[in-house]
């Protein structure tokens, strides 16, 4: 069977490129005469892989060296606790809900202490980006969803917290584009969207941040006890770190980031241009918060939602169903999405248009 083009959120496609490299070196990695899913995390072997994911991750992303690298596990929810059991001192801090997974944040962190929902979108469906928001001064830190990958909405811009530490959930568009690190006092990612298959999350950390935390912290969520230990505290994934830097690879030989958002801002505006003129189809999302990640859009009723989808599988365009929240349909065209795949996808669009229109 062909390879279809796969639109899921996440667990999602990943380069042809990393996989092909990956299948080489599966039974023999560099001579070792074993898979590197068989290899001793204290090894010379997969302590150079380690390392080296560090190294490019440092590289692509302009890390500071005050910042400190952590591949860790539990996905990005359980960094929902984490942050406030790290990062509390006087146990408050601010949240902008901008979707179900910032609305799970702020829950989790309500456990420890006061996570206040300072601005919301939840009244128009989560479809747009708060603006012009004010914070709290006596915040521990404040928290964002820097895309949604629900609705289909992103921060084009940072927003402006002052000496308050900015905590970034970067889970679904970490390396799309450029990011000034250096504004933010922490970023966490979920790998299974632009990184890696699911297994590890990368936490992006300044230095001073991750020196305390809560009394009733468990060993495994202390981030000084990870960074301490260079992510070795307890045997980490090994395979998908090594996954990780088989991608990091790829973004390097494609140009970096740069040339990475140039691609992804061409695939969205394909997308989004065709939805814009389209008499059937519709985005659900304003159009200076849209996501270059994500894309939702429905037409005018369930059936044709429906048929739409049907058709579409058959044609090797897989996981497009939108999530129940917004409904319709949803195309992830993370990094790995070639263009080749968001053109297919906009010409059988306009095909269904017109049979259907």
């Amino acid at each position: 069977m062909e390879r279809v083009f796969n639109f899921a959120a996440g667990p999602s496609m990943l380069p042809l490129e990393a996989l092909k490299k990956a299948q080489s070196e599966m039974l023999n990695y560099k001579g070792t005469g074993m898979s590197v899913m068989e290899m001793s995390h204290r090894s010379a072997p997969f302590e150079a892989i380690i390392n080296e994911a560090e190294s490019l991750i440092r590289e692509l992303m302009g890390i500071p060296e005050n910042y400190t690298v952590m591949f860790l596990q539990g996905g990005a929810s359980t960094q929902f606790a984490m942050v406030p059991l790290n990062l509390y001192r006087k146990k408050k801090a601010d949240y902008i809900i901008t979707g179900t997974w910032a609305d799970k944040a702020a829950s989790e962190a309500s456990k420890y202490g006061e996570a206040r929902r300072v601005a919301s979108s939840k009244d128009k469906n989560y479809s747009y980006i708060p603006k012009n928001v004010k914070f709290n001064p006596d915040s521990d830190y404040v928290h964002i969803t820097l895309n949604n990958t629900i609705y289909g909405t992103r921060y084009t811009k940072l927003p402006d917290t002052g000496n308050i530490p900015l905590v970034v959930d970067n889970s679904s568009n970490i390396l799309s584009e450029k990011l000034d690190v250096s504004k933010i006092g922490l970023i966490y990612a979920g790998a299974q969207k632009n990184l890696a298959p699911a297994g590890i999350t990368l936490v992006i950390a300044r230095n001073d941040l991750i020196g305390e935390c809560l009394d009733i912290t468990p060993t495994m969520l202390q981030y000084k006890i990870h960074a301490e230990s260079k992510s070795l505290y307890n045997t980490p994934p090994c395979y998908t770190i090594y996954m990780l830097k088989l991608v990091l690879e790829w973004v390097k030989k494609e140009g970096g980031i740069t040339s990475i958002e140039a691609r992804n801002i061409e695939k969205s505006s394909l997308l989004y241009n065709f939805l814009d003129n389209s008499s059937l189809f519709k985005g659900t999302v304003v159009k200076e918060d849209r996501s270059l990640m994500n894309v939702p859009f429905v037409l005018p009723n369930d059936d044709l939602n429906k048929k739409f989808i049907e058709e579409a599988k058959k044609l090797g365009f897989v996981e497009l169903k939108g999530h129940r929240s917004v409904g319709g349909m949803r195309a992830s065209i993370y990094n790995a999405m070639p263009i080749e795949g968001v053109k297919k996808l906009v010409d059988f669009m306009k095909k269904f248009e017109k049979e259907n229109g």
